[in-house]
């Protein structure tokens, strides 16, 4: 496809942080100072993940107010909306947006008020995933979970387990999430990012509906047959999983293995702002590097609908829309 074909193609996204998605005229203006673009986006020669979340400071610090929250919802969703994504799943942690005493329903509530705003200007229909993180203590990330749980449907869909996962096993929140299929929270993890093929066989056993990244089964057959058999749903965010050295190289991405293998695979932009990157871009990317043809795209935008949180009639749609664009 070209890249007109690729901007009027119906756009589905699963795999989004806010703080990491956020433009700089937002941040400037919340901020109130000039931003140098290096302090918002990695280089094209980003060294390692934690050069990579060290762009996240500035983004962080202007969504400590329901203002901020507010505007940062409206500011994404026009991001998105220009690219005519149709439906997105919009992450991030309540929790860390807590610092003047906003509780995590006050910055789910806040953030929920910008994104219908964006929708109705942008037509970008939405769902909220709230991030538990690996190094709160359980007590925490469940207290968040259950103030999150009030807004399912409402605008929330899903739990996520997001941080270091090198450092932090899927091994230790079994229980976690145990709690939280007890609450009927679906949720995604983020899994075989920066560790090993373990923690994604241990988030599909915790009952994980998606994993995000998932590329550490790459040439594990044994663990991508687990996922497909499960029905998994397979987030890959291939700028951003390149940028934080995820592979060694682009050779060794495993997008074209894990469509061959027929796992439900989906693609993401992670990090908008911190990784340079759009849907289109993304597109582009993986038609340029992997030769992937406009049937494997259109498979990929199925699968998202698909695997999505949304409600079937939204699912429904999508799958119409992305039909009539043929």
């Amino acid at each position: 496809m070209t890249t007109e074909e690729l901007r009027k193609l119906p756009k589905i996204e699963l795999h989004c942080h806010l703080d990491g998605s956020l433009s700089r005229e937002f941040v400037e203006r919340r901020l109130g100072r000039s931003v140098d673009a290096a302090e918002l986006k990695v280089a094209e020669d980003c060294r390692s993940l934690e050069e990579y979340l060290g762009k996240f400071v500035l983004p962080i610090a202007c969504l400590q107010d329901q203002t901020g929250l507010t505007e940062a919802g409206y500011d994404v969703s026009g991001a998105m909306g220009r690219e005519n994504v149709r439906y997105a799943e919009i992450r991030f942690d309540p929790v860390a947006c807590g610092s003047q005493g906003m509780s995590a329903a006050g910055a789910i509530e806040a953030l929920l008020k910008g994104l219908e705003k964006g929708k109705q200007e942008f037509g970008t229909a939405y769902n909220v995933i709230v991030c538990a993180m690996r190094h709160y203590s359980e007590e925490k990330n469940m207290a968040m979970i259950r103030a999150a749980r009030e807004f399912l449907g409402a605008g929330v869909c899903a739990a996520d387990l997001a941080g270091a996962e090198a450092v932090y096993p899927m091994s230790e929140f079994m229980n976690l999430f145990e709690q939280v299929k007890k609450l009927d929270m679906p949720y995604t993890i983020h899994a075989g990012e920066c560790g090993n093929a373990e923690n994604i066989t241990d988030a599909v056993r915790a009952g994980a509906r998606r994993i995000g990244h998932g590329i550490a089964m790459r040439g594990r057959e044994d663990v991508q047959r687990i996922v497909r058999d499960a029905g998994v749903g397979i987030e890959m965010c291939p700028v951003s999983n390149l940028q934080t050295k995820a592979v060694g190289g682009p050779e060794e991405y495993p997008l074209r293995e894990f469509l061959d293998r027929g796992l439900l695979v989906t693609i993401n932009t992670d990090n908008r702002t911190v990784s340079g990157t759009s849907m289109i871009r993304e597109l582009e990317f993986i038609q340029r590097m992997y030769g992937i043809g406009n049937d494997e795209i259109l498979r990929c935008m199925k699968n998202a609908a698909a695997v999505s949180f949304a409600e079937d009639g939204i699912k429904e749609r999508l799958c119409r829309e992305l039909l009539e664009s043929l």
